[in-house]
């Protein structure tokens, strides 16, 4: 019995707390505990309480010196928090809150809500077609500024001067080379029994059918070559690049 009440205590210790006591005209909400998504989190009613009560604050601060450990339930609190506090035109201070939680607060803040990209999408006929060009101008401007960019670091690297890992180099043309070799041996067997298969039916009819082995090699040579490159640069190589440098940008 004591050894159950002794974790029921540390237990009840550990559960994420919500304190609210004035400063002067300033509301302020301590926060205490470790927060968790698995364990049982105060609403925010008695804060739109307090909110709404006879003497309306000045502002809302709060206090996480209490704060033992969190995770994204925090934040859903305090966005809450300061939505009831936006709604009631109540500023509101992040300055006591620790600075991981005020970063992901304030990159949250940061990304535009989906009904203001709305209302901007909208507009009269000669509004849309403006809007279209000028995103036709951008897009333009942005594939010629990579294409300049990429045509540089070309030259550096034919001049011996850009900086790169030769082990990621190897990588790379191992990547898009050999290990490639698979997919365009199957690719290339493929398109081959199908050039052999129509053209076999077409050429018997004028008895030609010993130029089947001809039509075949030349088609793929001249034809089917640069095709098969096309498919496995864009829908294999390019797109692992594609994957891996999305990775980066969002990790960064």
């Amino acid at each position: 019995m004591p050894a159950r009440r002794g974790a029921a205590d540390s237990e009840a210790r550990d559960l994420a707390k919500v304190s609210l006591h004035h400063e002067g005209d300033r509301l302020i909400v301590g926060l205490g505990g470790t927060w968790q998504m698995s364990g049982l989190l105060p609403g925010t009613t008695a804060v739109e309480a307090a909110l709404d009560g006879p003497a309306a604050p000045g502002g809302v601060h709060f206090d996480s010196a209490a704060i033992e450990g969190w995770d994204s339930s925090v934040l859903t609190f305090l966005m809450r928090v300061e939505d009831a506090a936006e709604d009631r035109s109540i500023p509101v201070d992040r300055a006591g809150l620790p600075d991981g939680v005020r970063r992901l607060v304030e990159l949250a803040r940061a990304v535009p809500e989906r009904g203001t990209r709305t209302e901007e999408s909208r507009g009269s006929p000669l509004t849309r077609v403006g809007r279209f060009g000028m995103s036709v101008y951008d897009g333009a401007l942005d594939e010629l500024e990579f294409l300049g960019e990429a045509a540089r670091a070309f030259g550096r690297f034919l001049q011996g001067k850009a900086r790169y890992r030769k082990s990621d180099l190897r990588l790379l043309i191992q990547q898009a080379g050999a290990d490639a070799l698979g997919i365009a041996s199957l690719v290339s067997l493929l398109f081959g029994l199908i050039l052999a298969f129509v053209g076999a039916v077409q050429l018997q009819q004028f008895g030609a059918a010993i130029y089947v082995a001809d039509l075949v090699g030349v088609g793929m040579v001249r034809d089917m070559a640069a095709f098969m490159t096309a498919i496995i640069v864009a829908g294999r190589s390019g797109a692992a690049y594609a994957a891996q440098i999305g990775t980066m940008k969002v990790t960064e």
